[in-house]
């Protein structure tokens, strides 16, 4: 390496380096497969660019040799004609043995040595610094052919081109006449492949900048291209934004501000429901802003689908989450979240599992349940559009992460038997319409609320007053085992086999015992005929209507999750549950006295087999052998019909 005091007179004209080891491996892994998008090269190259101005900005609080009066800024310019794509910036540029160094070896480019000298310094007003990776400059290969670094170091007069094609060696000369810069700082000139020079397009470049670097605190300019007369001065446009809107405090900033940057977000033309702007210090420092969409994305049920949260590190885009920080019952979420110190691999494109990491996404839970939390309470007809469109989302939280069971059964919201239909209720609603003697909030599972309506398990319910909620959602069927009380009361499934009904009189009790005595016939001939089927036969105290149900015993698995557990699991247990009968119904009683004055009919069996059959149907679970079903209803039928015809 050549000594540091050399300068354009003194050093050779020009050198020739092999990378080390490390680097020329890193060379061929970025080249090969580092990077999944190869677009994210002008990401990294501005954020160096950033950290250079960042740089001489900290080192001039303290040598006023090297402030300037100039606005310090990063410049892009394409050349159509040369297919070279320059990234300009006014930073605090690299000496000759800096070039070799730092873009020579790997993880030398002197950003987490100077992190430790501010630190040590215990200076406040630090720099924000992004180039700890070590390897971002690398990705300039996967779009150029050859790549020139020509740098002019603040305080030096003397400028440098490092320049290399990635096979394994690199140059360091001094600058030509034509390549030296009047000011400090690094221009890095890609000489693209012909695959890549779409890159050089004015509209491409802009869309790039405000894709990843839109909120980089320098300006960003970018050279326009000159319609007829090229000898008229060049002109640059600034392409990013900026300052962004999440680093200003929420009371600076207005709902039409948060409205624009939605749309500039998501490209969604409707204002958002609701966001959260946040602020976190501490440990772990981040801030963003949370977004909820009022109609939800095609792909919302689409389980490869990326989640609508863009991760940035220190205003610098890096990737959209793939539910490391979003959870998945927050795929509906948009917005932004800026880490100071947000964990990443080599290649910025995985997120590390780390206790930053859930710092951040117990945060973001945090804010988005509040949010909707306040919007439940001070706009419901609002929280009803909500929930309408992305609750059975919300609902798999019980599921995936039942320690925020007690928050999430605060915002549910079911359709149910005391309100009209579309109309929603919550579990708060539900607990204080309880009647007296009434022990739990009742549910039922279907799919449709007709089909509930319509379902032998509620009868003895509804007759008594008692509220139903409706969970007709498909989510509903396993989120509901995460949800076992509110404030205290439970909740009760109403195909549960104990199901308690309230007090009993004794005229009620009376009146039951002897319509026992009345069936104990059918019971008994049921019990046995369904022995492999059923575990018990009983007499009904829920229905009203219906001949028959099934009921879960305690312990039992309810029959939509046995359904979702089969269609899974071929080698599931029979699961038996508990047949009801209903003592008062006209066709119970008409076979039990059947059985009693003619227990040898052949048909008997034939029809208790139909009575169960009829109540694997009315729960929803499918009957063993349909075509054995439909002959036997068929022969009932024709019988019927032939009696009522007079043959």
């Amino acid at each position: 390496m050549t000594d540091a005091t050399q300068t354009a007179e003194t050093a050779p004209a020009r050198t020739t380096h092999r990378f080390e080891a490390e680097v020329d491996q890193v060379l061929r892994l970025v080249i090969r497969s580092l990077y999944s998008n190869k677009e994210i090269f002008l990401r990294e190259l501005l954020s160096n660019a950033s950290d250079a101005l960042d740089k001489l900005r900290f080192r001039a609080l303290t040598e006023p040799a090297l402030r300037t009066s100039e606005e310090l800024r990063i410049r892009l310019e394409p050349d159509a004609a040369s297919k070279t794509l320059t990234i300009w910036d006014d930073g605090i540029g690299m000496t000759r043995d800096e070039l070799a160094q730092n873009l020579g070896t790997i993880a030398k480019s002197g950003t987490r040595e100077l992190l430790e000298k501010v630190r040590a310094a215990g200076q406040k007003d630090a720099p924000a610094l992004i180039g700890q990776f070590g390897v971002g400059f690398y990705s300039a290969f996967l779009v150029a052919e050859r790549v020139d670094v020509i740098s002019r170091a603040a305080g030096h007069e003397d400028a440098w081109k490092w320049s290399s094609d990635a096979q394994g060696t690199f140059t360091i000369e001094p600058a030509a006449p034509s390549e030296r810069r009047d000011v400090p700082g690094s221009s890095v000139v890609l000489h693209l492949s012909d695959e890549h020079v779409d890159l050089l397009r004015t509209w491409k470049l802009e869309e790039l900048v405000r894709k990843y670097s839109d909120y980089l605190e320098w300006p960003i300019e970018l050279k326009l291209e000159r319609e007829k007369d090229e000898s008229a001065p060049a002109e640059w446009r600034r392409v990013n934004r900026g300052t962004p809107l999440w680093q200003r405090s929420a009371s600076e900033v207005t709902p039409e501000q948060y409205e624009e940057h939605y749309r500039h977000l998501t490209h969604d033309f409707e204002k958002p429901l609701l966001w959260r702007h946040f602020r976190v210090e501490g440990t772990t420092e981040f801030a963003g802003i949370l977004y909820v969409p009022r109609r939800p994305p095609f792909d919302l049920f689409a389980p490869e689908s990326k989640h609508g949260l863009r991760l940035h590190v220190k205003r610098v885009f890096v990737m959209e989450d793939e539910g490391e920080v979003l959870p998945k019952w927050l795929r509906f979420v948009r917005g932004v979240v800026d880490s100071e110190d947000l964990p990443l691999n080599v290649s910025r494109e995985l997120l590390q599992d780390s206790r930053i990491v859930r710092t951040i996404k117990k945060q973001i839970v945090k804010q988005v349940l509040d949010g909707l939390t306040q919007l439940a309470n001070e706009r419901p007809e609002d929280y009803a559009l909500f929930w309408k469109t992305f609750g059975a989302v919300l609902k798999e939280g019980l599921h995936y992460e039942p320690d925020q069971a007690e928050r999430l059964a605060k915002l549910l919201r079911y359709e149910s038997s005391a309100v009209e239909k579309g109309a929603l209720v919550s579990l708060a609603d539900a607990k204080a319409r309880m009647k007296e003697g009434q022990k739990a909030i009742y549910y039922a599972l279907g799919e449709s609320r007709r089909q509930i309506e319509s379902s032998p398990h509620i009868e003895g319910l509804t007759k008594h007053g008692f509220e139903v909620l409706y969970m007709i959602d498909p989510v509903d069927q396993w989120a509901v085992q995460s949800l076992r009380e509110i404030d205290g009361t439970p909740l009760q499934s109403a195909t549960a086999a104990e199901l308690d009904l309230g007090s009993k009189d004794d005229a009620t009790e009376q009146a039951r015992e002897e319509s026992k005595g009345a069936v104990e016939a059918l019971r008994s001939r049921a019990r046995t005929k369904l022995q492999d089927q059923v575990s018990e036969v009983r007499v009904s105290a829920r229905l009203t209507d219906s001949p028959v149900c099934l009921v879960v015993p305690e312990g039992g698995l309810p029959p939509h999750l046995e359904r979702l557990l089969r269609a899974t699991q071929q080698d599931l247990p029979p699961q038996k549950r508990i047949l009801e009968i209903n003592p008062d119904h006209p066709l119970v009683r008409a076979l039990a006295k059947l059985i009693e004055a003619q227990p040898d009919r052949a048909e008997i069996d034939e029809w208790i087999e139909l009575l169960h059959e009829q109540a694997l149907i009315a729960e929803g679970s499918p009957i063993d052998d349909p075509g054995r079903f439909t002959k036997r209803l068929t022969s009932l039928l024709t019988e019927a019909a032939t009696r009522a015809v007079g043959g």
